[in-house]
């Protein structure tokens, strides 16, 4: 028995929540993926996957074994770059997040980047408006959008991008210019959850510092939900700067409020720590951090 193999067939297949999807990432057949798992429970004396119909979910034991399994797997992977010298080749699987509009817009070109450089990585693609632990997810780097806690992952700034009031030029010209925070009292209130999740905008910043009761007329869970209503006129929403940056060049909306705008968020590239980075690691954090640089955007 393949101790090793076992785990990382577990690994797969809890990371996937499937036995199929483990069995495609590990280009294997659905009954040895099977056969493997069976093979580990019984040497451990555990169930470590809760199987029915419709899922397959780790166990409480299973996810204590899955973080300890990563941990070793990564390792591994460490010793054989390190054999292998700085100038292995990315091989593997990597798993990457971001949030939905900048991993869609700035990520993913870079993702279709990456894999025409490099034939033998695998890309997963997790794109959430939600903070995600890379290390319980399983997750190899993130991009984060924010100020960051302190934690066990090496981050590496990139940019910043800003929290914006716009609307379109159209609606502007009916209902009149907002000169001041205040202003939105008598404003059509467009608010996207994911950029302001409380009822209460807030602007500027130490004696500066103004807030702002809003009583949207369209609350909405989707930023892009949100553009798109303010592209047709509905009203003033607030964004990040770079999720509708497109739309201000083009005209297509109008930044209102730009003087009392709270300061930048930085946005920062993170990836689990570890004595030496694998190559397929290094190398996408590489060209990921060479490219959000290189966007006027983001500067």
């Amino acid at each position: 028995m393949d101790r090793f193999h076992l785990m990382s067939v577990f690994v797969a297949v809890a990371e996937e929540e499937s036995f199929a999807g483990g069995a495609r990432r590990l280009g294997m057949s659905p009954p040895a993926v099977t056969r493997a798992i069976a093979m580990l429970e019984e040497h451990l004396g555990i169930k470590v996957l809760t199987r029915t119909t419709r899922f397959v979910r780790a166990t409480d034991a299973g996810l204590r074994y899955l973080e300890s399994a990563r941990r070793i797997i990564a390792e591994a992977e460490e010793a054989d770059e390190a054999a292998a010298g700085v100038h292995a080749a990315p091989r593997g699987h990597l798993a990457v997040t971001a949030p939905v509009l900048f991993g869609s817009i700035y990520v993913m070109p870079g993702i279709v980047d990456y894999l025409k450089r490099y034939p033998d990585v695998s890309v997963s693609a997790m794109f959430l408006d939600r903070v995600v632990n890379l290390m319980e997810e399983g997750l190899d780097v993130g991009v984060r959008i924010g100020e960051l806690p302190d934690s066990t992952m090496r981050a590496i700034r990139v940019g910043h991008v800003r929290r914006v009031v716009c609307a379109a030029p159209e609606y502007l010209k009916q209902y009149g210019m907002l000169n001041e925070p205040q202003d939105l009292v008598t404003h059509r209130v467009i608010c996207a959850i994911p950029v302001s999740p409380a009822n209460e905008w807030r602007f500027g910043t130490g004696k500066m510092l103004e807030s702002v009761k809003i009583v949207p007329r369209l609350t909405v869970t989707n930023n892009d939900a949100a553009i798109q209503a303010a592209l047709q006129g509905l009203g003033v929403t607030r964004l990040m700067s770079y999720q509708i940056a497109a739309h201000l060049a083009a005209g297509r909306l109008t930044r209102v409020l730009a003087d009392y705008e709270p300061p930048p968020l930085p946005i920062h590239v993170l990836h689990r720590e570890g004595r030496q980075p694998s190559a397929k690691v290094r190398s996408f954090v590489d060209l990921l951090v060479e490219r959000l640089r290189a966007d006027i955007a983001l500067s």
